[in-house]
């Protein structure tokens, strides 16, 4: 048996992440897989999977598919493995907080960590502590290098240089200088003098151009992008966009962490920002128009604030949840309002396509409206019609109070224990055989033999002491997943009671928790079937008896089943 094979019987998987195009296209990526690959082989291991992260920054977990996906094969049992191998720290994450937590959240599992490069492994007490301070380094190195590219980006920016990105609408990058783009400079003019010169709102010259045939090509970064038509948003971010007056313009949004999160980040406008000394590229409008628009814009937004109380007081249960039945794209709560001539005022709800609304003007879909009252009171009937139901009451009652199995854990937790008690033996026979040595002439070399033995004993005794400890940790994680899915079951037994005694957003949160997705009929099919929803797909699992029942001249049933349980 080769003598490398320190980990023989033992199974890796091998985590390989680069953190930007230009290692993609070179060695990197390769050159990872293949030393880790080698490395699990020379220790005895094999391979079940190697998951690459291409082009992904370590700053969090988040957008980190590959790494998410390893985490949830994990979690769900479905990838079994002893270790996660990878080149260095860095690569498992340069956020101190992340690699801790992800850490803690594989070894939950009985996995380990093994950074090759670094010489790490979280089976041992050392290679965790280890672990710990590297990763609080890796964040320290990285915040260094943040703050370094920031100085540096700051005076390109004052010096009228490019500092990297998608080019805005309207332009195009021509060795690393902004030109203007043949079809689009000409749109982002016509939009500065409609809104100053015609005086026509963001919804107003949106309409315009989708009606005269101006479409706009989604961004180079959008995600799966459906349509090509102008919404407000765009326009009034290219009238917010200093950069059209011929200077770069950098800092106008930070990323800042959202409070009382971990990772979570969101980009907030800045008051104050860095424009470069003299203009850098040709201008698409002058600094004086684009200030009056500016002050225009501020005038807007003062009495967009002053009359920003439609509808505050209520949160409708299905934006979001329900669907256009024509573009698929989210369904939200449009009110109108007027006063008679009696002077009684009036509002309706209606429930409409968002794209349709945002992109007014737009032949790409419809309205396709539904008033709000009958959509959520037809939602509802069905929802409390199936909660009713016997079958389905059993069913949840039966689900109540079921203790997660946790035999293999204790197998896992036995067989531990067992070695304990067997190293334990070993080491008080050790320890008398220490303190029983002849006093000779080999005394000294044969007790720091039996030391070093002792010392062996005792590292073994640690990492199962570690493992025992970690076989533990599951059990109470698989205990408190029971519980969540328990207090689930029985908010669904008392639906009618709870929801009646809700006020709205507490109302809007239920109902978010178990509807995944509504799907509607068109207008005109909702006249033929008699009802609006076509199908609900519920966040928790419905028996195929129970939907059989429920279908016949029905809404049809969907069913994801989010919460799983194993019985005992």
């Amino acid at each position: 048996m080769n003598v490398y094979q320190t980990r023989l019987g033992k199974t890796c998987v091998i985590y390989i992440r680069v953190s930007s195009e230009r290692q993609v296209k070179g060695y990197s990526l390769d050159g990872q897989k293949r030393y880790l690959i080698d490395c699990a082989e020379r220790q005895g291991m094999k391979v079940l999977a190697v998951y690459v992260e291409e082009g992904k920054s370590g700053k969090s977990i988040e957008g980190r598919t590959a790494f998410q996906s390893m985490l949830d094969g994990i979690k769900k049992g479905t990838l079994q493995t002893d270790y996660v191998l990878v080149y260095k720290l860095s690569r498992f994450g340069r956020n101190a907080k992340d690699v801790l937590n992800s850490l803690e959240f594989i070894m939950q599992y009985g996995v380990d960590l093994m950074c090759v490069e670094d010489g790490l492994d979280s089976s041992t007490s050392m290679g965790k502590m280890m672990i710990t301070i590297l990763g609080a380094v890796a964040e320290l190195e990285r915040e260094n290098i943040i703050a370094q590219s920031l100085l540096g980006r700051e005076e390109k920016a004052k010096s009228g240089g490019w500092n990297g990105g998608f080019p805005p609408y309207g332009y195009e990058l021509k060795n690393g200088k902004l030109e203007p783009k043949e079809g689009e400079h000409e749109i982002v003019t016509m939009i500065f003098d409609m809104f100053l010169n015609k005086g026509m709102g963001y919804s107003t010259v949106a309409r315009y151009l989708n009606q005269n045939g101006y479409t706009r090509e989604p961004a180079k970064n959008a995600v799966n992008p459906k349509f090509n038509d102008w919404k407000a948003e765009q326009i009034k971010r290219i009238l917010d966009n200093p950069l059209y007056t011929g200077r770069i313009a950098w800092g106008r949004r930070r990323t800042e962490k959202v409070q009382g999160t971990s990772n979570e980040q969101r980009l907030v406008p800045q008051e104050e920002f860095i424009m470069s000394e003299n203009k850098s590229h040709e201008a698409l409008v002058s600094e004086e128009d684009f200030k009056k628009v500016q002050e225009i814009r501020k005038i807007m937004r003062d009495k967009a604030i002053g009359n920003h109380n439609i509808s505050q007081d209520k949160a409708h249960l299905l934006s979001g949840i329900a669907r256009c039945p024509q573009c698929g794209s989210a369904m939200n709560v449009d009110c109108n309002q007027w006063t008679n001539k009696d002077g009684t005022f009036r509002e309706t709800f209606t429930y409409v396509c968002s794209h349709y609304k945002r992109a007014k003007g737009t032949s790409q879909c419809r309205r396709n409206g539904i008033s709000m009252e009958r959509l959520e009171k037809e939602v509802l009937e069905y929802t409390k019609k199936l909660l009713r139901n016997p079958k389905f009451a059993r069913d949840i009652k039966a689900k109540i109070g079921v203790a997660v199995d946790v035999t293999e854990i204790q197998k896992e937790i036995s067989a531990y224990e067992k070695e304990l008690k067997r190293l334990a033996r070993s080491r008080t026979n050790l320890e008398h055989d220490i303190d029983s040595l002849p006093d000779d002439k080999y005394a000294e070399r044969k007790r720091d033999e039996y030391n070093r033995r002792l010392d062996k004993i005792y590292n073994q005794i640690y990492d199962i002491e570690d493992s025992v400890e970690r076989c533990k940790r599951r059990i109470i994680i698989a205990e408190q997943e029971s519980l969540n899915v328990d207090m689930i079951y029985k908010i669904l037994l008392s639906f009618d009671e709870i929801y009646d005694k809700m006020n709205d957003r507490d109302k809007r949160e239920l109902i978010k928790c178990m509807i995944k997705e509504i799907k509607l009929y068109m207008p005109e099919e909702q006249r033929v079937q008699g009802h609006a929803v076509k199908s609900i797909v519920y966040s928790f699992p419905i028996e195929e008896d129970v939907i059989q029942a429920l279908r016949v001249k029905e809404t049809h049933v969907e069913c994801v089943c989010l919460l799983t349980r194993t019985s005992k």
